[in-house]
Parts: C-alpha cells; structure tokens; sequence
C-alpha cells in the first residue's frame, strides 16, 4: 500500500470519526434526564378554594404505574379576586361594567362601545346587541336563559345576546381532581386535542360559552377528552384529559374557549377581567391568566409561578419581571431550569390558550 493511499484512508477515518460526534452532540432527540424535578406543593393552594383537605391517595397514571397523587376537591370559586362583572347592561356603561374579550391574540375590554360596534369589529351586519332606542344591552338574566344559551344547539330566540351565567348558578358546584405527587417525565408528550372552536389548540363543540355546557375534566368528575369521549363521573378515556391544570385559589385552568362557535351563533360570552366565567357544570374557570389569581413571584426575576398542570409540573405567567416573554419553550410551552426544575409557561391571555400538552403523565 502506498503512503498517499494510507493518508487518504487515514484521514477519511478520522472525518468520519469527528462528523459522528458532532452529530451527536447536537442530537435534540437525545433523550436527557433533569438534575432537578420539583414536587406539587400542596400548601401553595388557598384553603378558601378547597371543599375538604388536600390528601395523598394511589392512583393509575397514563403510562400504566400507580402514584401518589394529591386528591384536591375544589369548590370553583376563587377566593382572592372577585368574579364579573361580564355583560354591562347598557352601551353607555365604560369597561367597570363589563369584562373582556380574546380576538386575534389581543384582549379587548367589553364595554358599552365594545358591544356598540360589534358589527364592525366582526364586518357583520348582523350583529344587533342592544336596543338602538335605549341602548340596553340584551343579555341573559336566568338560570334558565344562561342553560338556554348554552345548549349546543341554542335557538335563533337567543341571536344578539350576551350570555352572563352568574355564580349564584353554580354555589354547589365541587370537583375533584388528581395531581401526581412528584412529576414524572413520560416517554412521549401528551399533545392537547385540536378542535372546533377559538382557533387556539383544544377548542371544543358547538353551542354557548363552553360549547356543551359541560367541564372536560381530567380524572376529575367529568373526566372527558375535548370533543370525544364523554364518560362518567371519573371516567377518564384513553384519549387523555383537556383542562391544563389548577390555579393555586382552585380554578381551572380550562381548555381554549370555541370562540367561532360562539360567534357563528351571534353570541357573546365574555370572561371577567381574570379571565374567567361559568357554565352550569364546570361552575367558573378560566381561559385566560390576566395576573389577578394568586402568584408565587421568583427570586431572581423568572415568571411569577400561578398553579400546577394535571401532571405535576409547575405554571408560570407568560413574562418574567421584566416584562419579557421566553423563546425557548418546546412544544408543550416547557422548559428547564435547575431551581424550578422542568416547568410551563402560559401562552399571552389573547390567545384563548394556555399550554399546549402535558410533558409528564397524569392521573386516570
């Protein structure tokens, strides 16, 4: 063998030596274990929220394995901010009489002006809100009207309306849900349905301000995915769960709302300027974080902390203290951090959207 052919063989081993270890090393898909993995607090939660103590109970998690999860019944009324007002009664009013509205990313105060122009903010004509005579808003009033106004199949009688469902609707409302002790990262991420509905990830069916009128709970009461499956009181179907976790007053932080069907039936469901309102099952929750629940700030600037998604990680507001947003989140809106551990963040309150799926495995 000649020497320039033992240098060519030579240095196409070593190439080929140095290309395989540079292509490791920027492998993404290497799958990599976290230093730090933080445990559900259970005294972050408000008392107020809570229909009985918080307790450890053994349950079945996605990926086949009994855990210990936190068993955490809720009463869905928060206890450190008021809820409404939603509908204001007259276009005259300014935005203390109303709530808000989530269009394209923004968030929009829902104020005697706001209803005023609805025809064109949506370039439809048909949209008729209040009487052009007294400038009274049409809303609903009852029990009744907000049942009526949200049935998946609402009738033409309740086109132009406001639909306000006041929490004196739902006072005995409570719900149950599970929470892994400790997070535990799954083999593959739990990806969030994408339905019908805002546009976001995870809209839901037709009708009024929830679409069916009903909470999708994961291994809580209603235990449903978004727009499948719809079991009993604990039934979890194997599609997994929809709602993305707890705030720490015991709200829920819901599934996106199914604006467009809202809107396609010339309705109006505001949420309250924490971003929440109520259907007759799920009682109030959230589609939003606007900053009102109670938040954990972090010593050294990063995202005040807001709640727990359903597999134990924690959830953080959408900014730091600063005011900036984080460009290193995955798929799910997660990242790592070796004081917080893995962890989410909220998509901005304009996006009807809170995280995307869920990185750790959850109670069935």
């Amino acid at each position: 063998m000649s020497k320039n052919l033992l240098k060519t063989i030579t240095l196409g081993l070593v190439m080929a030596f140095t290309m395989g270890c540079k292509s490791n090393k920027t492998n993404k898909n290497a799958t990599t274990e976290d230093n730090v993995t933080i445990s559900v607090k259970s005294d972050h939660f408000l008392p107020g929220g809570l229909a009985e103590p918080i307790s450890i109970v053994k349950r079945t998690l996605s990926d086949g394995s009994t855990g210990d999860c936190y068993k955490i019944v809720v009463t869905a009324t928060p206890t450190d901010h008021d809820m409404g007002p939603w509908c204001p009664d007259n276009i005259s009013e300014d935005a203390t009489a109303g709530g808000i509205w989530l269009s394209d990313g923004e968030v929009y105060d829902v104020d005697g002006a706001f209803i005023q122009n609805l025809a064109t903010f949506y370039d439809d004509d048909t949209w008729m809100l209040y009487d052009s005579e007294t400038g009274e808003i049409t809303k609903t009033k009852t029990l009744q009207e907000c049942e009526d106004a949200a049935n998946p199949n609402v009738g033409e009688e309740y086109e132009n309306y406001c639909v306000e469902c006041l929490p004196s609707y739902v006072a005995d409302v409570s719900h149950t849900y599970y929470i892994p002790v400790t997070p535990k990262k799954a083999i593959t991420p739990y990806v969030f349905a994408r339905g019908p509905g805002g546009g976001a990830p995870g809209g839901r069916g037709p009708g009024g301000p929830d679409g069916l009128g009903r909470p999708d709970r994961p291994g809580g009461p209603e235990g449903r995915p978004e727009g499948g499956d719809r079991r009993g009181p604990e039934g979890d179907s194997a599609m997994g769960p929809s709602d993305r976790g707890l705030a720490f007053n015991g709200v829920v932080f819901n599934a996106p709302a199914p604006v467009d069907n809202i809107l396609n039936a010339y309705t109006l469901a505001p949420f309250d300027d924490a971003g929440g309102h109520i259907n007759l099952a799920a009682g109030y929750h959230y589609h939003a974080a606007t900053g009102l629940s109670k938040k954990i700030a972090q010593a050294d600037k990063h995202a005040a902390m807001i709640g727990y998604a359903f597999d134990g990680y924690g959830i953080f507001e959408n900014t730091d203290a600063n005011g900036q947003g984080y460009t290193d989140l995955d798929e799910s809106r997660g990242h790592y951090d070796e004081t917080r551990g893995y962890h989410y963040h909220v998509d901005k309150a304009g996006n009807n959207n809170f995280i995307n799926g869920l990185r750790g495995v959850y109670a069935q």
